[in-house]
């Protein structure tokens, strides 16, 4: 795994941090001296996970932050809690998702819609302060290649249950909202020190897929990569000198890739705006 600019003394925060590349991610940055906070729904099963990080890469500056992005409440309070004390962000690293889920959100939007772009959009709004307090702050959107899949976002349906059987339409939508997010977020803060950054990790063994119904969660996961390798992009944005100058571009394999056509900037644009309206944030 690597690292790939010292992160001593830097402030991460990484969501969906328990499990996952999140996990891997949230480890390597402690690693590194980073001071790291898994912001996460449940501290309970948090907790083993910060005592094994801090016991493993002796660095106690390891935290846990409750947030639960299917809900707007929980996103308040938790972007409120960190932004109050003070601290510079040095990376965000927006990780956490769902898929193959079927439901609505507790702020009423579909659940891959809800969790995964809009929860994610009002929790980077809320911490502006926290970004603009570090030197060359990052934010990383975990996104995916399926985002490749989605036509384009409908935002009549994604204020509506999961249609299908599987969740896996809505999960692209999900993760094309990612990229438009990224797009648009790096075109807005273009005249700040922050640095915007998308990616597919790769189709990783990791939790985002336990509500897949079995055995066939266990027969894809096979053909699936680790979360040591799923977690090497996500290192590589929120660490590489080499993409230091660049922001809004859309990473696989550590790589510059094109995003998907329909990932247009009048997309992005209008997603901002129903994103805006829905959370009642902004960066302004």
């Amino acid at each position: 795994m690597t690292i790939h600019s010292s992160v001593a003394g830097k402030v991460c925060i990484v969501t969906g941090a328990n499990t996952g590349i999140g996990l891997v991610t949230a480890t390597e940055l402690a690693a590194g001296g980073a001071t790291v906070v898994l912001a996460c729904r449940s501290q309970e099963k948090t907790a083993p996970v910060i005592a094994h990080i801090r016991k493993s890469t002796a660095n106690q500056n390891v935290e846990f932050l409750a947030l639960d992005l299917a809900d707007f409440d929980s996103v308040r309070n938790a972007a409120k809690s960190f932004v109050n004390r003070g601290l510079p962000l040095d990376i965000l690293i927006n990780n956490a998702g769902l898929a193959g889920s079927r439901g609505v959100t507790a702020s009423g939007f579909e659940l891959h819609f809800g969790t995964n772009h809009l929860g994610h959009f009002m929790w980077t709004m809320l911490l502006k302060d926290a970004l603009l307090r570090a030197q060359h702050p990052r934010v990383v959107h975990v996104a995916s290649r399926a985002h490749y899949k989605a036509p384009t976002i409908d935002f009549e349906a994604v204020r509506q249950t999961t249609q299908s059987r599987t969740g896996f339409p809505e999960y692209c939508v999900s993760k094309l909202a990612n990229v438009c997010f990224n797009i648009e977020f790096a075109r807005r803060t273009a005249n700040t020190s922050i640095r915007s950054y998308a990616l597919h990790p790769g189709v990783v063994a990791s939790d985002i897929w336990r509500k897949v119904p079995f055995p066939l969660r266990t027969i894809a996961k096979w053909f699936m990569i680790s979360n040591e390798e799923g977690a090497q992009t996500s290192l590589y944005c929120a660490t590489s000198p080499a993409v230091a100058d660049h922001s809004g571009k859309y990473y696989d394999r550590s790589a510059v890739k094109t995003h998907a056509r329909q990932a247009t900037e009048p997309l992005a644009a209008q997603l901002w705006q129903k994103s805006v309206e829905w959370t009642r944030t902004d960066w302004s």
